[in-house]
């Protein structure tokens, strides 16, 4: 397969606050988010990142989505490196996280046409692809409500629309079925497999086992920051449930601290 994305020595050191030393439970000032990841991504795969909270999974795709810099190591998306060449790896993602907030008081048609414009994406295009999409998804009967008045699916099927208004070839999902319910998460998953079909490369992160069971061609999982196991499902379990697998792993990694 083609490889579209190869991540080198990707890391990241943050400074705690007070309050985050609090929350982290540490006296130590500084966190290791993400500690020497390397690892690869195929065009039309998905690729998951399984991890638990905190294991440096959102710092990843942040650094690969070129919205904060590594200290050290670089990633190439498609011919493009997020050090020498952000601009170029955002032209060639979408980018979709919970953490994603839509202005209220804007409509799915405005912020369609918004980004799309942002994108430079033809007058054209993107009458088609809104029409396709609002469809796909349902927003089109609430194509004029305003985003505050949209319930919590609604504005998670919105933001993907929106994260993907210039048809990128590589998509990053941060935990793309967080805090959905059942019908709005099977909307979303169903769609990812879709556009694998059509040839899209996603990157995603996740701590659903069933998620990675079911999308995943490959998965790396990622504890305390550094990718312990790299490959596809039947390498990376031998034999075992992705759960059992992972429980077992965490267990060699973390040892005696638990």
């Amino acid at each position: 397969m083609e490889e579209i994305l190869r991540v080198e020595g990707l890391s990241k050191t943050f400074t705690l606050s007070k309050k985050q030393q609090k929350i982290e439970r540490t006296t130590l000032r500084k966190k290791v988010a993400v500690d020497n990841l390397s690892f690869t991504a195929n065009r039309g795969e998905i690729f998951g990142l399984l991890g638990p909270n905190g294991a440096g999974k959102t710092t990843t795709l942040r650094m690969l989505s070129t919205l904060i810099k590594p200290d050290a190591g670089d990633a190439v998306l498609d011919g493009c490196s997020i050090i020498g060449d952000p601009e170029g790896v955002r032209s060639k993602i979408g980018f979709l996280t919970s953490e994603l907030k839509l202005e209220d008081f804007f409509t799915p048609n405005y912020l369609f046409d918004f980004f799309s414009r942002l994108h430079q994406v033809p007058e054209d295009v993107v009458r088609t692809r809104k029409e396709l999409m609002f469809a796909r998804f349902g927003i089109d009967k609430f194509a004029e409500v305003k985003v505050q008045n949209l319930s919590t699916g609604m504005k998670q099927k919105l933001s993907l629309v929106i994260s993907l208004v210039h048809d990128p070839e590589v998509i990053i999902f941060d935990e793309p079925t967080n805090g959905l319910d059942v019908l709005t998460a099977r909307t979303v998953t169903d769609y990812l497999q879709e556009l694998r079909g059509e040839g899209k490369t996603i990157i995603l992160s996740t701590h659903i086992f069933s998620l990675v069971e079911r999308l995943c061609d490959r998965v790396g999982i990622i504890i305390d920051g550094k990718l312990t196991h790299c490959g596809t499902l039947s390498e990376v379990c031998d034999g075992m449930t992705i759960e059992d697998r992972f429980f077992e792993i965490y267990k060699e990694v973390k040892g005696d601290e638990q």
